[in-house]
C-alpha cells in the first residue's frame, strides 16, 4: 500500500504572507514535526510533541501561533489590542532565537504582528516601555514573565489565548518550578498550550498536568539523532588525561578536523584550561559560558554563525548537570560560581553549519549527550560526534549507547581509528603547554575576559549601536595569556608530523607579517583615484607618509608606509620629506589607492591613504 503524500505548507491552510516568509527561508517542505503539529494545533488541541534536536520545533509552534493571531485579526471583532501569545524558554539566548524566529516569519505581516522579548533582567526599565504597547507575542523565562506580571507591567488574565512551553524538559532543572506555578495564577482559566521537549521525563510529565488540557501527544516516531548516513559518531579511549590533550592539540593543529567545531567540557575551569592550552599553540578559541554577559554571549554565537571563529568551547554544567528542584540554580561545582543560571549553551541553541562536535569531557548524562550532538548535523547538513573516554568512564559510556542504540545489537559510538604512537613526537610540547596552565592562570584568564566583556557590553553599547562595522571587529578569540606562552610551540616542524600524514595535511602557521626591507609591490586593485594636490596645503603624517606625489603621472606609487628612507631626499617641486615625522606640500596631481583607510593622525584638508599590498 502506497504511503500518503507528505503535506506541504501550500496544504495547510496558511495565511499568503505566511507562506512567503516560509518560501524566503528557504524551506520547500515542511519537517516531520512540523507536517504533524501545525494542523492539529490550527484545530485549537492543545499539543504535547517530542522531536529531536534541530528539527524544526520553533517553527512548528510559532506558524500556527501567527496563523491564528493573524486569523482572528482578520475575521473576528474588532477589540483591543492585547497580549494573546506568550512563548516560556529557559534560556536568554533560546528567548532571542525564539523572536528571531517569529520575527521571520512574521516578516510580511510585522504591522499587525508584534513580537516582544523581555528575557534580559538589565533592560527592565526598557521593556515597560514596549509592554505598555501591548504586542501580541512575548517571549521570555518564567523569573522574568513572572516579574512583570507582579509589577503589573504585563496582565494576562483577561487576553491570553496561546501559550507556548519550549524545551518543557528543562524547566525544571532550571529550578524554574516555583515560578511557572506562581504564574500560571495569573492566566485566565482557558487557552490553548504547546509543550515541546526533546525528551519526555517525569519533569514532562508534572508540566503536562499544570499546563495542558486533553492533549494530543506526538511521539514521532523518528531516531533522537539523525541516522549514520548523516551523522557519525565515534568514541576514543584515551589512556591518561594527558592523552586527551595530546590527541585534541594534534586533530587540531594538524587540521585533520576541518571546518567549525564545538569543544564541550563539563566545568568553566575546564573551558578555560582548554583554552589556555591551545593558546600555546596559536590555536584561537573563544569560551562560551553563563559568566559572560548576554549580549558577548550573543555576539559570540552570531559571529560563529557568520565564520568569524572556527572553534568554540562551550560548557553545559550549569544546564545539564544534576538537576536541583524547587530553588534556583546558584553556587555550582568548584570553579563554577557566579555563572548565569539563565544561561545555557547545549540545548536548543542554533549553532549554524557545526562539522564536528568533539566531547572532551564525557557527558554527564545520556540526555546532556543527545543534546550535545544535536548541534551538529542540522537539518540535511552532515556532522560527526567524536567522545573522548577514559578507562574509568566506560560503564557511563554504556548507559549512553544503550539510550542511542534502543532494542538495536549495533553499536552507535564506533571506535575512532587512531594510532597514538604516531604523534608521540609531540607529548612533550603538549606538557610543557600543560605545566603552564596552572590554576592562577586559569584564574586570572577568566577575571580580564570577564572585565573586558563588560566593558564591551555596556560602556560601548551605544558606541556600538551607532557604528555596526566596528563591533564586527570585536573578536573574542584573542589571546588571554596569562600564562607564559613560549612562541616556538606555535609552529610544527615537518620531522615531528607522522609520515602518513606529511604532504597531506597542512599544520595552522600564523601568518607572517611583510617586512620592510622587501620590494615594494604594486597595487593591482585599482582604479587609481586622482586628485589635485592644490587641495591640499601641508599636512604630516606621524605613522610615515602613505602616498607620495609622483613625477609622472604615468607611474604608479611605489612607497608606502615606513618604507622612506631617513635622509631627506627630493622627489619633485615643493616636496620633502624626513624620518621619523614627514612633512609633505606639493603642487602637482597626486595618485592614491582607495582601499586603504585615511591616516587618523593625518592633519590638513582631504582624505588620503596608501595601498595596503605596497
Amino acid at each position: 500500500m502506497a504511503e500518503p503524500e507528505a503535506l506541504g505548507f501550500e496544504h495547510m491552510g496558511l495565511d499568503p504572507r505566511l507562506l512567503q516568509a516560509v518560501t524566503d527561508l528557504g524551506w520547500s517542505r515542511p519537517t516531520l514535526i512540523q507536517e504533524k503539529a501545525i494542523p492539529l494545533a490550527l484545530e485549537g488541541k492543545d499539543l504535547l510533541a517530542r522531536a529531536r534536536t534541530g528539527s524544526g520545533k520553533t517553527a512548528a509552534y510559532a506558524i500556527p501561533m501567527l496563523q491564528l493571531l493573524l486569523h482572528r485579526k482578520a475575521t473576528g471583532p474588532a477589540v483591543e489590542q492585547a497580549v494573546r501569545g506568550l512563548v516560556l524558554v529557559p534560556t536568554k539566548e533560546l528567548a532571542r532565537q525564539a523572536q528571531s524566529m517569529i520575527q521571520q516569519l512574521a516578516a510580511y505581516c510585522a504591522r499587525d504582528i508584534r513580537v516582544a522579548n523581555v528575557s534580559a533582567a538589565e533592560d527592565s526599565a526598557s521593556q515597560r516601555a514596549v509592554l505598555m504597547e501591548k504586542p501580541d507575542v512575548v517571549v521570555g523565562t518564567p523569573s522574568r514573565i513572572l516579574n512583570h506580571l507582579q509589577q503589573d507591567s504585563l496582565k494576562l488574565r483577561d487576553s491570553l489565548e496561546l501559550l507556548v512551553v519550549d524545551e518543557a524538559d528543562l524547566l525544571f532543572s532550571f529550578g524554574f518550578e516555583e515560578e511557572l506555578k506562581s504564574l500560571l495564577c495569573h492566566l485566565p482559566r482557558i487557552y490553548q498550550a504547546f509543550l515541546m521537549s526533546a525528551t519526555f521525563n517525569e519533569d514532562v510529565q508534572a508540566l503536562k498536568e499544570l499546563v495542558l488540557h486533553n492533549p494530543v501527544t506526538l511521539k514521532l516516531q523518528e531516531s533522537q539523532l539523525p541516522g549514520p548516513e548523516q551523522l557519525q559518531q565515534f568514541q576514543v579511549v584515551c589512556e591518561t588525561e594527558e592523552d586527551k590533550f595530546l590527541l585534541l592539540y594534534a586533530l587540531l593543529k594538524l587540521s585533520l578536523i576541518r571546518g567549525k567545531s564545538l569543544l564541550f567540557v563539563n566545568t568553566l575551569e575546564r573551558s578555560y584550561r582548554l583554552r589556555l592550552f591551545l593558546e600555546q599553540f596559536s590555536i584561537p578559541t573563544c569560551v562560551l559560558n553563563g559568566e559572560l554577559p548576554l549580549r558577548s554571549r550573543c555576539h559570540i554565537i552570531s559571529q560563529f554563525n557568520q565564520g568569524f571563529y572556527d572553534c568554540v568551547i562551550a560548557t553545559d554544567a550549569e544546564v545539564l548537570g544534576a538537576p536541583v528542584k524547587g530553588k534556583r540554580q546558584g553556587k555550582g561545582p568548584k570553579g563554577d560560581r557566579a555563572s548565569d543560571p539563565e544561561a545555557g549553551v547545549a540545548r536548543g541553541i542554533d549553532f549554524h553549519h557545526v562539522c564536528a562536535v568533539l566531547n572532551f569531557d564525557l557527558p554527564p548524562t545520556p540526555e546532556a549527550y543527545i543534546h550535545r550532538a544535536g548541534r551538529t548535523a542540522r537539518a540535511n547538513n552532515p556532522g560527526i560526534v567524536l567522545t573522548f573516554v577514559l578507562p574509568t568512564e566506560q560503564s557511563h559510556l554504556g548507559k549512553i549507547e544503550e539510550l542511542l542504540g534502543g532494542e538495536s545489537t549495533a553499536p552507535v559510538l564506533l571506535p575512532y581509528q587512531f594510532r597514538m604512537e604516531e604523534i608521540e613526537g609531540f607529548r612533550y610540547r603538549c606538557r610543557d603547554a600543560m605545566r603552564s596552565v596552572t590554576k592562577q592562570s586559569i584564574r586570572e584568564a577568566r577575571l580580564k575576559e570577564i572585565k573586558e566583556e563588560l566593558l564591551h557590553s555596556e560602556k560601548l553599547k551605544t558606541y556600538f549601536e551607532d557604528n555596526p562595522r566596528d563591533l564586527q571587529l570585536l573578536r573574542h578569540d584573542l589571546p588571554l595569556h596569562p600564562a607564559v606562552v613560549k612562541p616556538h610551540l606555535g609552529h610544527v616542524p615537518d620531522y615531528l608530523v607522522p609520515s602518513a600524514l606529511r604532504g597531506l595535511v597542512h599544520p595552522r602557521k600564523k601568518r607572517k607579517k611583510p617586512s620592510s626591507s622587501k620590494k615594494a609591490k604594486v597595487c593591482s586593485l585599482g582604479p587609481w583615484r586622482q586628485l589635485q594636490g592644490s587641495s591640499f596645503t601641508s599636512f604630516h603624517c606621524h605613522q610615515g607618509a602613505h602616498a607620495l606625489p609622483l613625477r609622472g603621472r604615468s607611474e604608479a606609487p611605489r612607497t608606502g608606509s615606513r618604507l622612506l628612507p631617513a635622509r631627506s631626499k627630493s622627489w619633485g617641486p615643493g616636496l620633502s620629506f624626513s624620518s621619523p615625522q614627514t612633512t609633505l606640500s606639493a603642487k602637482e596631481d597626486l595618485l592614491f589607492c582607495p582601499h586603504f583607510p585615511p591616516c587618523p593622525q593625518a592633519a590638513g584638508r582631504g582624505r588620503w591613504g596608501g595601498c595596503p599590498l605596497w
